[in-house]
């Protein structure tokens, strides 16, 4: 009995072996695709978008002599003025400015994706909203059978 739990358990240490070394194999063929070496220093243009000023794009990314082409996407809700590579931790809105009808919020960077040039602290500002939000009520009568 003890002659085929350890059969068993030597299978099992062996498969587990081939099969992470099978993985770091893939892992490797894919780093190394087209024949040229690996380079350390990607420089990444800004996402160029196919329609409009949202959406799915291309970025294009340079290393020495290579140049490679990447999808990526900006989402709609960006803001134009920080980037959509710089991403942002933002604050609560404040009260409304009277004197300028906005409010305002500030963030502090939290990450900047393809080596994108961020401003490490921002705020925000939109306009104040002309009515109060209100929890809407159910209609009345609705439901129970009045």
């Amino acid at each position: 009995m003890r002659g085929l739990f350890s059969t068993i358990f030597l299978l099992l240490v062996a498969f587990m072996i081939l099969s992470t070394e099978a993985a770091k194999n893939k892992k490797d063929k894919g780093k190394g695709s087209k024949g040229a070496p690996d380079c350390t220093d990607w420089r990444f243009g800004s996402c160029v978008v196919n329609n409009g000023d949202c959406g799915i794009g291309v970025r294009e990314a340079t290393c020495n002599d290579q140049t490679k082409s990447m999808k990526c996407k900006v989402p709609c809700n960006w803001k134009k003025e920080f980037g959509a590579d710089c991403k942002y931790k933002l604050g609560i809105w404040g009260e409304c400015d009277t004197a300028t009808g906005a409010k305002s919020r500030s963030g502090t960077l939290k990450k900047a994706l393809y080596n994108a040039e961020c401003q490490t602290l921002i705020t925000v500002t939109k306009p104040c909203s002309a009515k109060s939000k209100s929890k809407s009520k159910g209609k009345k009568g609705k439901g129970r059978g009045n």
